[in-house]
Protein backbone atom coordinates (compact mmCIF):
# COMPACT_ATOMS: atom_id res chain seq x y z
CA UNK A 1 0.00 0.00 0.00
CA UNK A 2 1.76 3.04 -1.22
CA UNK A 3 1.66 6.53 -2.83
CA UNK A 4 -1.96 7.48 -3.52
CA UNK A 5 -2.97 6.95 -7.55
CA UNK A 6 -3.91 10.50 -8.77
CA UNK A 7 -7.59 10.93 -8.62
CA UNK A 8 -9.49 12.75 -11.63
CA UNK A 9 -8.82 16.74 -10.65
CA UNK A 10 -12.51 17.68 -11.33
CA UNK A 11 -14.33 15.24 -9.02
CA UNK A 12 -14.74 13.33 -5.82
CA UNK A 13 -13.85 9.87 -6.02
CA UNK A 14 -17.75 8.16 -6.17
CA UNK A 15 -17.47 4.60 -3.83
CA UNK A 16 -20.09 1.53 -3.67
CA UNK A 17 -21.09 -0.09 -0.67
CA UNK A 18 -23.06 -3.05 -0.77
CA UNK A 19 -24.28 -4.23 2.07
CA UNK A 20 -24.20 -1.28 4.19
CA UNK A 21 -27.24 -0.84 5.89
CA UNK A 22 -25.41 -1.80 9.66
CA UNK A 23 -22.35 -2.98 10.86
CA UNK A 24 -18.87 -2.84 9.05
CA UNK A 25 -20.61 -1.93 5.98
CA UNK A 26 -22.09 1.36 7.52
CA UNK A 27 -18.34 2.06 8.67
CA UNK A 28 -17.14 1.59 5.89
CA UNK A 29 -19.50 4.09 4.30
CA UNK A 30 -19.17 6.66 6.86
CA UNK A 31 -15.35 6.45 6.87
CA UNK A 32 -15.27 6.67 2.79
CA UNK A 33 -17.29 9.74 3.26
CA UNK A 34 -15.02 11.18 5.99
CA UNK A 35 -12.29 9.89 3.45
CA UNK A 36 -13.64 12.63 0.70
CA UNK A 37 -15.90 10.35 -1.42
CA UNK A 38 -19.17 10.16 -2.45
CA UNK A 39 -20.82 7.51 -0.85
CA UNK A 40 -23.37 5.27 -2.64
CA UNK A 41 -25.01 3.35 0.13
CA UNK A 42 -26.59 0.09 -0.63
CA UNK A 43 -28.46 -2.75 1.08
CA UNK A 44 -31.49 -4.75 0.17
CA UNK A 45 -33.62 -2.92 2.83
CA UNK A 46 -33.77 1.03 1.40
CA UNK A 47 -35.58 2.36 4.82
CA UNK A 48 -31.79 1.78 6.79
CA UNK A 49 -29.50 2.80 3.78
CA UNK A 50 -31.95 6.18 3.38
CA UNK A 51 -31.32 6.92 7.28
CA UNK A 52 -27.39 6.57 7.23
CA UNK A 53 -27.25 8.48 3.62
CA UNK A 54 -29.12 11.10 5.41
CA UNK A 55 -26.72 11.04 8.16
CA UNK A 56 -23.95 11.45 6.25
CA UNK A 57 -25.42 14.59 3.97
CA UNK A 58 -24.37 15.85 0.42
CA UNK A 59 -22.54 13.27 -1.03
CA UNK A 60 -24.37 10.20 0.12
CA UNK A 61 -27.01 8.46 -1.61
CA UNK A 62 -29.00 5.40 -0.83
CA UNK A 63 -29.95 2.63 -3.01
CA UNK A 64 -31.95 -0.83 -2.66
CA UNK A 65 -29.33 -3.57 -4.48
CA UNK A 66 -29.99 -7.49 -3.92
CA UNK A 67 -26.46 -8.49 -4.99
CA UNK A 68 -28.08 -11.95 -5.90
CA UNK A 69 -29.77 -10.12 -8.57
CA UNK A 70 -27.78 -10.79 -12.03
CA UNK A 71 -29.92 -8.57 -14.13
CA UNK A 72 -29.92 -5.74 -11.55
CA UNK A 73 -26.59 -6.41 -10.73
CA UNK A 74 -25.38 -6.31 -14.81
CA UNK A 75 -27.50 -2.87 -15.04
CA UNK A 76 -25.89 -1.20 -12.31
CA UNK A 77 -22.91 0.79 -13.73
CA UNK A 78 -24.93 2.48 -16.39
CA UNK A 79 -27.25 3.37 -13.73
CA UNK A 80 -24.68 4.95 -11.52
CA UNK A 81 -22.75 6.90 -14.24
CA UNK A 82 -26.12 8.45 -15.15
CA UNK A 83 -26.59 9.59 -12.04
CA UNK A 84 -23.46 10.14 -10.09
CA UNK A 85 -20.65 9.45 -13.04
CA UNK A 86 -18.49 6.50 -13.00
CA UNK A 87 -17.56 4.28 -10.19
CA UNK A 88 -14.05 4.72 -8.72
CA UNK A 89 -14.32 2.52 -5.70
CA UNK A 90 -16.27 -0.76 -5.44
CA UNK A 91 -16.31 -2.24 -1.59
CA UNK A 92 -18.28 -5.61 -1.68
CA UNK A 93 -19.23 -5.98 1.86
CA UNK A 94 -22.60 -8.16 1.74
CA UNK A 95 -22.66 -11.36 3.00
CA UNK A 96 -23.81 -14.14 4.90
CA UNK A 97 -22.39 -16.54 8.02
CA UNK A 98 -24.08 -19.51 8.86
CA UNK A 99 -23.16 -22.57 10.77
CA UNK A 100 -23.72 -26.24 10.60
CA UNK A 101 -21.66 -29.55 11.17
CA UNK A 102 -19.93 -31.62 8.31
CA UNK A 103 -22.92 -33.92 7.90
CA UNK A 104 -25.53 -31.37 8.49
CA UNK A 105 -24.53 -28.80 5.44
CA UNK A 106 -26.50 -29.44 2.55
CA UNK A 107 -26.50 -28.70 -0.50
CA UNK A 108 -28.82 -25.72 -0.44
CA UNK A 109 -26.73 -24.14 2.69
CA UNK A 110 -23.69 -23.92 -0.20
CA UNK A 111 -25.06 -22.91 -2.84
CA UNK A 112 -26.70 -19.96 -0.62
CA UNK A 113 -23.29 -18.79 0.77
CA UNK A 114 -21.42 -19.08 -2.28
CA UNK A 115 -23.72 -17.33 -4.13
CA UNK A 116 -23.97 -14.66 -1.45
CA UNK A 117 -20.09 -14.29 0.01
CA UNK A 118 -18.51 -15.12 -4.12
CA UNK A 119 -20.72 -15.05 -6.85
CA UNK A 120 -22.52 -11.64 -5.93
CA UNK A 121 -19.26 -9.93 -5.36
CA UNK A 122 -17.10 -11.74 -8.49
CA UNK A 123 -20.48 -10.10 -10.33
CA UNK A 124 -20.17 -7.18 -8.95
CA UNK A 125 -16.45 -6.90 -9.57
CA UNK A 126 -17.14 -8.07 -13.07
CA UNK A 127 -19.89 -5.35 -14.54
CA UNK A 128 -17.52 -2.47 -13.19
CA UNK A 129 -14.17 -3.30 -14.21
CA UNK A 130 -14.74 -2.78 -18.01
CA UNK A 131 -15.21 0.51 -17.00
CA UNK A 132 -12.39 0.91 -14.72
CA UNK A 133 -10.25 -0.99 -17.19
CA UNK A 134 -11.18 1.77 -19.80
CA UNK A 135 -10.31 4.63 -17.75
CA UNK A 136 -6.99 2.66 -16.15
CA UNK A 137 -8.76 3.76 -12.64
CA UNK A 138 -10.41 1.82 -9.78
CA UNK A 139 -10.36 0.03 -6.93
CA UNK A 140 -12.47 -3.15 -5.83
CA UNK A 141 -11.84 -4.30 -2.61
CA UNK A 142 -13.70 -7.20 -0.77
CA UNK A 143 -14.67 -7.48 3.08
CA UNK A 144 -13.89 -11.22 3.54
CA UNK A 145 -13.09 -12.67 6.81
CA UNK A 146 -10.22 -14.52 8.04
CA UNK A 147 -12.37 -17.87 7.33
CA UNK A 148 -10.47 -16.37 3.57
CA UNK A 149 -7.42 -17.71 5.13
CA UNK A 150 -7.52 -20.39 7.49
CA UNK A 151 -10.69 -23.57 8.25
CA UNK A 152 -13.03 -23.03 11.26
CA UNK A 153 -14.51 -26.19 12.58
CA UNK A 154 -19.09 -26.12 12.12
CA UNK A 155 -18.47 -23.77 9.05
CA UNK A 156 -17.25 -25.60 5.90
CA UNK A 157 -19.62 -24.14 3.62
CA UNK A 158 -18.66 -20.45 4.78
CA UNK A 159 -14.86 -21.00 4.84
CA UNK A 160 -15.47 -22.46 1.08
CA UNK A 161 -17.35 -18.96 0.04
CA UNK A 162 -14.79 -17.32 1.72
CA UNK A 163 -11.73 -18.44 0.25
CA UNK A 164 -13.24 -18.55 -2.91
CA UNK A 165 -13.26 -15.01 -2.51
CA UNK A 166 -9.74 -14.41 -1.23
CA UNK A 167 -8.66 -16.78 -4.36
CA UNK A 168 -10.75 -14.73 -6.96
CA UNK A 169 -9.35 -11.51 -5.16
CA UNK A 170 -5.50 -12.62 -5.31
CA UNK A 171 -6.04 -13.77 -9.14
CA UNK A 172 -7.56 -10.74 -10.31
CA UNK A 173 -5.05 -8.75 -8.55
CA UNK A 174 -2.51 -10.41 -10.51
CA UNK A 175 -3.94 -9.83 -13.79
CA UNK A 176 -4.13 -6.06 -13.04
CA UNK A 177 -0.74 -5.57 -11.84
CA UNK A 178 0.87 -2.65 -13.79
CA UNK A 179 -2.53 -1.16 -14.25
CA UNK A 180 -4.41 2.04 -12.44
CA UNK A 181 -6.74 -0.69 -11.34
CA UNK A 182 -6.33 -2.20 -8.15
CA UNK A 183 -8.25 -5.53 -6.03
CA UNK A 184 -7.66 -6.51 -2.48
CA UNK A 185 -9.25 -7.80 0.48
CA UNK A 186 -9.45 -6.89 4.18
CA UNK A 187 -10.06 -10.18 6.57
CA UNK A 188 -10.63 -9.44 9.96
CA UNK A 189 -11.60 -12.53 12.40
CA UNK A 190 -14.13 -11.88 15.08
CA UNK A 191 -15.77 -7.97 15.12
CA UNK A 192 -18.31 -6.28 17.14
CA UNK A 193 -20.78 -6.06 14.83
CA UNK A 194 -25.07 -6.82 15.16
CA UNK A 195 -24.17 -10.36 13.39
CA UNK A 196 -21.88 -11.35 16.37
CA UNK A 197 -24.04 -10.33 18.73
CA UNK A 198 -26.65 -12.72 17.74
CA UNK A 199 -23.41 -15.32 18.04
CA UNK A 200 -23.33 -14.44 21.50
CA UNK A 201 -26.53 -14.61 22.25
CA UNK A 202 -26.95 -18.34 20.11
CA UNK A 203 -23.85 -19.03 23.11
CA UNK A 204 -25.68 -17.93 26.16
CA UNK A 205 -28.80 -19.86 25.30
CA UNK A 206 -26.34 -22.98 24.40
CA UNK A 207 -24.71 -22.82 27.50
CA UNK A 208 -25.49 -20.48 30.12
CA UNK A 209 -22.90 -18.16 30.34
CA UNK A 210 -23.52 -14.51 30.90
CA UNK A 211 -23.37 -12.37 28.05
CA UNK A 212 -20.23 -10.62 29.48
CA UNK A 213 -18.70 -14.49 29.70
CA UNK A 214 -19.85 -14.98 25.87
CA UNK A 215 -18.53 -12.10 24.06
CA UNK A 216 -14.96 -13.08 26.29
CA UNK A 217 -15.15 -16.14 24.41
CA UNK A 218 -15.05 -14.73 21.47
CA UNK A 219 -12.33 -11.82 22.31
CA UNK A 220 -10.42 -14.19 23.35
CA UNK A 221 -10.52 -16.64 19.60
CA UNK A 222 -8.98 -13.71 18.54
CA UNK A 223 -5.18 -13.90 17.98
CA UNK A 224 -5.20 -10.12 19.50
CA UNK A 225 -7.00 -11.00 22.45
CA UNK A 226 -9.86 -8.67 21.78
CA UNK A 227 -12.80 -7.83 19.23
CA UNK A 228 -12.19 -5.94 16.46
CA UNK A 229 -14.33 -2.60 15.73
CA UNK A 230 -15.47 -2.05 12.64
CA UNK A 231 -13.97 1.17 12.45
CA UNK A 232 -10.63 -0.92 11.70
CA UNK A 233 -11.98 -2.69 9.24
CA UNK A 234 -13.29 0.47 7.42
CA UNK A 235 -9.87 2.56 7.67
CA UNK A 236 -8.18 -0.62 6.17
CA UNK A 237 -11.22 -0.94 3.29
CA UNK A 238 -10.22 3.23 3.00
CA UNK A 239 -6.31 2.82 3.12
CA UNK A 240 -6.63 -0.23 0.19
CA UNK A 241 -9.26 2.11 -1.97
CA UNK A 242 -6.48 5.14 -1.96
CA UNK A 243 -3.58 3.74 -1.91
CA UNK A 244 -2.64 0.68 -4.51
CA UNK A 245 -5.31 -1.28 -4.13
CA UNK A 246 -3.65 -4.37 -3.76
CA UNK A 247 -2.88 -6.61 -0.72
CA UNK A 248 -4.86 -9.20 1.73
CA UNK A 249 -5.07 -6.84 4.82
CA UNK A 250 -5.50 -9.05 8.10
CA UNK A 251 -7.23 -7.84 11.12
CA UNK A 252 -7.12 -10.53 14.31
CA UNK A 253 -7.56 -7.86 17.05
CA UNK A 254 -3.38 -6.86 16.82
CA UNK A 255 -2.10 -4.14 14.79
CA UNK A 256 -3.21 -4.92 10.97
CA UNK A 257 -1.29 -7.25 9.52
CA UNK A 258 -0.90 -6.95 5.01
CA UNK A 259 -0.45 -11.46 4.18
CA UNK A 260 0.08 -10.37 0.46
Amino acid sequence: MSTPPAQPSHRQPLALVTGASQGIGAAVARALHAAGARVVVSARRLGPCESLAEELGEGAHALSLDVTDAVAVAALPARLEAEHGPLDWLVNNAGAATSAPLGKSDEALYQRLMELNFHAARRLAGAFLPGMRERDHGRIVAVASSAGLVGYPYVAAYCASKHALIGYTRAAAAETDKTGVGFGAVCPHYVDTPLLAASIDNLVAKTGKTRDEARAFFADQNPGGRLVAPAEVAAAVVELCQATGRGIVELDGGPARLVD
